[in-house]
């Protein structure tokens, strides 16, 4: 279902107990809300599930850019504004953790928790100049010319090696990615800065990270934990970037009992 909010049209997908607890959740940058498939057996029967493609991916529109954290946060307030949630659990992953924090900041009310998954709260300089040369590539090649390079930071060799249905269901998604929607979503990464207001979070939190994650290393989720007081750490072995994934049977685990201990 695509709504307008904000002038863009963002589209959602809603499923699960209509009467249960609403779960909110934004996936990675270059992903869709297809990303979350692996989920959705463990959720619906007792989740309200409302899954957002972040303006610039999937059907969303993809408006010009570039995009800042905040503005794409605003876009998940609109939606739940749309669907009369007045409040929600938030799981994000990578892009969808970064401006899950800024939900967290600017709208505590909203939101009873949040899972923040392969995330960090700040983008070292380096990183940003990682980030530009990215986009000289990509407006050169699109995206078709870090294809490859990103499922090899998004996953693990072994993974990419057994060419999975789920490992070219994501692949699938980044193939069909928006070049200025991903270009929009990257200028609003680059701004990412965060770290300082963390102790202000007073929601509780559970933090899930791949141990093999080059993308948000395990020091970034760290990060965040050391300075959110009411925060769980879940490090997955064996898992890389898109965690949820790659390793969905113990994402999963770590996601409903947080979520069922904090409804």
């Amino acid at each position: 279902m695509k709504i307008n909010v904000n002038g863009v049209g963002i589209n959602i997908e809603e499923s699960g107990n209509p009467d249960g607890y609403p779960v909110v959740m934004g996936h990675s940058l270059g992903c869709s809300l297809r990303m979350w498939d692996p989920q959705m057996a463990v959720l619906e029967s007792a989740y309200r599930i409302v899954r957002v493609d972040m303006r610039g991916h999937g059907d969303s529109d993809a408006p010009a850019g570039p995009y800042t954290l905040d503005q794409i946060a605003d876009d998940v307030i609109g939606v739940m504004d749309h669907l009369g949630i007045e409040k929600a659990h938030w799981v994000g992953l990578s892009i969808g953790g970064m401006y899950g924090q800024s939900l967290l900041l600017r709208y505590p009310d909203r939101f009873t928790s949040a899972v923040l998954c392969d995330t960090a709260s700040v983008m070292p300089a380096p990183a940003i100049e990682a980030w530009d040369d990215r986009i000289k590539i990509i407006r050169e090649g699109g995206l078709e010319a870090i294809l490859d390079m990103t499922m090899e930071r998004w996953f693990t060799a072994p993974f990419i090696a057994g060419n999975s249905p789920e490992f070219q269901a994501v692949r699938a998604q980044m193939q069909r990615a928006d070049l200025d929607g991903y270009i929009g979503c990257v200028e609003a990464i680059k701004g990412l800065n965060f770290i300082e207001r963390l102790p202000e979070i007073s929601h509780p939190v559970l933090l899930i990270v791949g141990r093999e994650d080059g993308a948000t290393p395990v020091a970034a989720s760290e990060a965040i934990h050391e300075r959110i007081q009411d925060s769980d750490l879940v490090i997955l072995e064996d898992a890389s970037h898109i965690s949820n994934v790659e390793k969905a049977g113990e994402f999963n685990a770590a996601l409903t009992g947080f979520l069922s201990a904090n409804t």
